[in-house]
């Protein structure tokens, strides 16, 4: 009787994860994460990017009605800063080790 219970409550425990793993909740009610909100999205085109690789370089133009807050992700290396760029406003980034991932707003 004893291992008939153990293995009820056992089951009925199981149940209970699995259940409570198919619970979702809706984005809108959900909080968001850490990464969440320091989620950074691409540059839009009319930021453009002129990149040479093999010099390690990117050359970023603001070409957008409005300022614009910037910065240069490297894959495996130092990204830029993120600083404010006005329209019009272009700059350069060189980078060491890595490689040119994408411009994102910041």
């Amino acid at each position: 009787m004893n291992y008939r219970r153990h293995l009820a409550v056992s089951l009925v425990a199981a149940s209970a994860l699995l259940g409570a793993g198919l619970v979702t909740t809706s984005p809108a009610s959900a909080a968001p994460t850490a990464s969440a909100v320091s989620a950074q999205g691409t540059a839009p085109a009319c930021v453009t990017r002129d990149v040479i690789k093999h010099r390690k370089y990117v050359k970023v133009t603001n070409t957008c009605n409005v300022a614009m807050h910037l910065k240069v992700v490297i894959d495996w290396g130092n990204d830029s800063p993120c600083l404010t760029y006005q329209p019009g406003e272009q700059w350069e980034w060189n980078w060491g080790r890595g490689s040119y991932g994408k411009v994102v707003t910041c």
